[in-house]
């Protein structure tokens, strides 16, 4: 890994940091820019726009002095409860913590804390290139406190706490998760005393909470290639105790000669292929959760192999509880990924039979505006390693976009709306809110998706005379 300590001075020009310097003087206090801004600046990574300063002494008072000295009005939040304080300037938001020192009892990650020294502070830090911290005092402005060889770690792409591992995951399981999410993120190799204590801990993750499990999960999932992560999971204990619906899809039955595919795996580089589409998040997790319905519906018939009839339908009820149990939102994102997750085979499907109009005209009023989601999942679902059916797949794949743009264009069925509405059928044949109007909006729409009839006023009129008719109901 390459290390350039150029970086930071560069870093350090920030107009903020003079100001905290100028605070952390007039205050004598001792200060220090800490965490992630020093370890990505290091890296030359993008820098995020949190910054985190700790003092020997208060923060909380470090920060009103601070706000003092800022140009403009700077809202100041404090935290009395934990000792820090927050600032917002510009884009930049500003986090100020009194050093300190910690112990942890065995079952909360929320510790005792008491002031302590700028090295107890960092030795409570979760890894040695997070604890790596810069002084903002004016004669010392920029020097570097390391005392944990962190830079050796960044330099080599290692992940190693900066105490005995088994006390560090003990004492806070969330830090068994951001290594993984670290590691996932730089590319760094956890080192194997570290790893070997997260899966020694990994039973710890109970008590966390399911909001910051997830936190990380998301982080984990918007990287390019969430598989890196998901599979150190796995390999550490923890996946099984946090997303027990994937790791179900394990393993290769085989029975009278006939095997499946590892549903594992395959759903790990689904998630891989639509990284390479799309930033969305929730597709992301739609394609994480797609086939997690074959592990409870996977059965064997000797006429036919391996089925999983019903996946989808059981999968996408699958969703719903996955999300409620890790207290995932059970809004509009819930419902867009089980839709998603229920749909993921439909355009499968038509890809693999004689591509019909009615059968894309269902799949387009289905999917409504999923459509192109749902078509960029499908993709991403073709991980065959066979090159002529990898090549037979994408071209059916086409076949299905192309049909369907045409049959869009020409009969706009994606946010269909009746020709002929309630109200209108209503006024014809007198009639109030009742079943048979609804029976005849269904048939006009069920007439037009079969292509029956085309989508147009005039038709649906006519026909919706003729069912009218047929269920004893005349003009009046």
């Amino acid at each position: 890994m390459n290390i350039n300590k150029n970086h930071i001075k560069e870093a350090l020009q920030l107009p903020v940091f003079s100001f905290i310097q100028k605070a952390t003087d007039e205050l004598m206090l001792d200060s220090y820019v800490i965490g992630g801004f020093v370890r990505d600046t290091f890296l030359n990574r993008q820098r995020g726009t949190d910054i985190d300063v700790v003092t020997v002494g208060s923060g909380i008072e470090l920060a009103k002095k601070v706000a003092e000295l800022l140009p403009g009005k700077n809202q100041i939040q404090i935290f009395k409860t934990y000792g820090t304080a927050m600032i917002k300037f510009g884009d930049v938001q500003l986090e100020f913590v009194g050093a300190r020192k910690e112990s942890y009892s065995s079952d909360s990650r929320n510790p005792v804390v008491e002031n302590g020294t700028l090295e107890e502070d960092q030795n409570r830090r979760d890894f040695t290139i997070n604890a790596l911290a810069l002084s903002l005092n004016k004669h010392t402005f920029g020097n570097l406190l390391d005392p944990f060889n962190g830079i050796e770690d960044l330099s080599n792409g290692v992940l190693r706490t900066p105490l005995d591992p088994d006390i560090t995951y003990s004492d806070d399981p969330l830090r068994m998760l951001r290594a993984i999410r670290f590691a996932t993120q730089l590319g760094f190799t956890i080192k194997k005393e570290s790893f070997e204590s997260i899966i020694k801990n990994s039973v710890r993750v109970a008590i966390l909470s399911k909001e910051r499990i997830v936190e990380e999960l998301h982080k984990i999932m918007a990287h390019s290639k969430p598989s890196t992560g998901l599979i150190l999971l796995d390999d550490a204990n923890l996946l099984h105790r946090i997303l027990p619906e994937i790791t179900a899809l394990k393993g290769i039955e085989e029975v009278e000669g006939q095997s499946h595919k590892d549903n594992f795996y395959h759903t790990f580089e689904v998630v891989d292929n639509i990284c390479a589409y799309t930033e969305n998040l929730w597709l992301r997790w739609a394609a994480l959760l797609h086939d997690i319905g074959k592990a409870p519906t996977k059965k064997f018939d000797s006429k036919v192999g391996w089925t999983f009839h019903a996946h989808e339908f059981v999968g996408a009820k699958m969703v719903y509880k996955l999300f409620k149990r890790l207290r995932m939102p059970l809004n509009e994102k819930m419902k867009y990924v089980q839709k998603l997750v229920f749909m993921s085979s439909r355009p499968i499907v038509i890809a693999e039979d004689h591509v019909t109009d009615a059968a894309v005209r269902r799949l387009v009023f289905d999917a409504g505006d999923l459509l192109y989601d749902l078509l960029t999942l499908c993709k991403a679902d073709i991980t065959t390693k066979n090159p002529k059916r990898f090549a037979r797949y994408h071209n059916n794949f086409e076949v299905v976009k192309a049909k369907i743009e045409e049959v869009e264009a020409r009969d706009h069925v994606r946010n269909f709306q009746p020709p002929v509405s309630g109200e209108e059928i209503m006024r014809i044949f007198t009639l109030k809110p009742c079943r048979k109007v609804g029976q005849i909006k269904e048939a006009i729409k069920e007439a037009i998706l079969d292509g029956s009839i085309p989508n147009e006023y005039e038709a649906a009129y006519n026909f919706m005379i003729t069912k009218a008719k047929s269920m004893g109901l005349t003009e009046k």
